[in-house]
């Protein structure tokens, strides 16, 4: 018996020494530099060739640098030895650590000028803010780059489209059910919640109960136009991820025959795209990101082409750091909830988290009934049903 517990005392001793040399080969590949950090770890073979890409672009494990040393990033700004390490990190790592890797190479070392390089587009691992960062550029993109940065742009759309239209096509078209009201409904379209609301007046206390003289029931299905929906996207440089799913729910709308969808897009001036909708990478290729902010120029070209006030729902999709005529922008947003449309507030449509925003102007469009918060690709459809429905949107918990 002794000779067994022995046994299992060793190789829980192995297990624990395991993990604790993984531990240490984690935190040399987090720490960098030469001696290991103090760790006592050496790298090599597979390891020591990821040091390496790491420390190209954080910096720290180069030969020569002396301990204490301000660390440098040592990736070169030359096409051939970022396309070598581009396909480093896409043979060591995995593809979400690969694109946060790219980001920050474009970030840290300034290196947006080699996507213009059909070579270097080739060997990126393509992204929504890659997309964000090739609109940025192309205004300067050569010709010669513009097919590339297309057919990654579209790579990326379709990959999109795939995980969104199904899921944002159903929930639509049951709010589009719901919201046909008709008063003489088969039981299983009975609305019940509103039926007891519209016959409190014939509640029988003796009973506990509600007689309902009158029912209400949702509709069903049509190929007739129910709503208009505008969509209405900021093109700052900030918001260069919420344009390019923007996009990508626009093209999903259009293609729901009982949704008139409009989308619009602005920065000091106003542009609608909505004859391109077809087509979501000729969308992005429409927009031209950076430069300022008009919110109300486009929020009053939006308002022009609202023909039936309570059936539209207006989508604005901006950090509201406007740039225009502040008072007249929340004049017309209190217009438009006056006569009817249903406004949303969106300050950033991405998973990028809580975004920078402008909180002033967030609060007064609350004061106003529209809430401003931030809102993912995945609850977008929720929150477009909520609206469709005219009920309470569906407010993430940290809302602004």
């Amino acid at each position: 018996m002794r000779g067994v517990e022995r046994e299992v005392e060793d190789v829980a001793g192995d297990a624990e020494g395991a993990a604790g040399d993984e531990r240490l080969r984690r935190w040399r590949l987090v720490l960098g530099g030469d001696g290991a950090d103090g760790t006592g770890c050496a790298l090599g073979g597979r390891d020591a060739a990821m040091d390496g890409a790491l420390a190209s672009l954080y910096g720290g494990g180069r030969a020569g640098q002396e301990r204490g040393q301000r660390r440098t990033a040592g990736l070169g700004a030359s096409a051939p030895s970022v396309a070598r390490w581009l396909g480093d990190i896409r043979t060591y790592f995995p593809s979400s650590v690969v694109q946060v890797m790219q980001r920050d190479a474009i970030d840290r070392l300034g290196l947006s000028a080699l996507l213009l390089e059909p070579e270097m587009l080739e060997a990126v691992e393509a992204d929504v803010h890659l997309v964000g960062t090739l609109l940025s550029l192309n205004k300067a993109m050569p010709e010669t780059t513009k097919d590339t940065a297309r057919a990654v742009v579209r790579k990326v759309v379709e990959d999109l489209e795939k995980r969104l239209a199904t899921r944002t096509r159903a929930t639509l078209t049951g709010a589009l059910d719901r919201s046909a009201r008709v008063s003489r409904p088969r039981h299983h379209d009975i609305d019940w919640n509103r039926t007891i609301a519209a016959n409190l007046k014939n509640y029988l206390p003796e009973y506990g109960t509600v007689v309902p003289e009158r029912l209400i029931g949702y509709g069903r299905a049509s190929q007739a136009v129910k709503k208009d929906v505008i969509l209405c996207i900021d093109q700052s440089g900030s918001m260069a991820a919420s344009v390019v799913y923007a996009s990508v729910f626009g093209a999903v709308l259009a293609s729901m025959r009982s949704i008139s969808t409009r989308l619009v897009v602005f920065d000091t001036s106003v542009v609608d795209l909505t004859d391109q909708l077809d087509d979501p990478v000729e969308v992005l290729f429409g927009t031209q990101l950076g430069g300022g902010t008009d919110i109300n120029r486009a929020l009053a070209y939006c308002q022009a082409h609202i023909a039936r006030p309570a059936d539209t729902v207006v989508v604005l999709i901006s950090d509201l750091y406007e740039g225009g005529i502040r008072d007249e922008m929340l004049k017309r947003v209190a217009a438009m909830k006056a006569s009817g449309v249903q406004f949303v507030t969106l300050l950033a449509l991405s998973d990028e988290g809580a975004p920078a925003y402008d909180h002033e102007h967030a609060a007064a469009l609350g004061a106003l009934g529209a809430p401003a918060f931030a809102c993912t690709p995945d609850l977008f459809p929720e929150v477009m049903a909520a609206a469709i429905e005219r009920r309470p949107l569906p407010i993430p918990d940290d809302r602004a």
